[in-house]
């Protein structure tokens, strides 16, 4: 892999930041929402910003070495 750039990490570190928040959201959203669908679906979205963000960070890590 290429080594990253400054601009590179600054951009990761913003959406690392915004996949984090959502992630949060969205786990806010399924503990509070009183319908069940409604609650399941924003746990799968919490889950997916997740992911997003656990393969952001292995990319960032991965860059930093």
């Amino acid at each position: 892999m290429t080594e990253l750039t400054a601009k590179d990490l600054d951009v990761l570190v913003h959406v690392l930041t915004g996949e984090e928040m959502a992630c949060k959201k969205a786990r806010l959203y399924s503990n509070t929402l009183t319908d069940a669908a409604l609650a399941q679906e924003m746990e799968r979205i919490a889950q997916k910003h997740e992911e997003r963000f656990c393969s952001l960070m292995t990319l960032l890590e991965g860059g930093r070495k």
